[in-house]
């Protein structure tokens, strides 16, 4: 019963863990693209891209990002 519990507190803390680092990515791209002096337009399209597609969009931020 104990490894039951322990398998539901999993279930349910590693999705809000993933949420909060996703999060977390977003937030992050939208102010470094700020920060290295890009247009609003350009930031925003960076946290769409990051919001939609994460482990894609961070690899392609990273490449395109001067």
């Amino acid at each position: 019963m104990a490894t039951f519990g322990m398998f539901a507190m999993a279930a349910l803390v590693l999705p809000l863990l993933f949420l909060i680092l996703h999060i977390g990515i977003c937030v992050w791209g939208y102010r470094d693209a700020k920060r290295r002096g890009k247009s609003s337009e350009y930031a925003l399209i960076v946290l769409v891209l990051l919001l939609f597609f994460p482990i894609v969009g961070i690899i392609v931020y990273f490449l395109i990002r001067d």
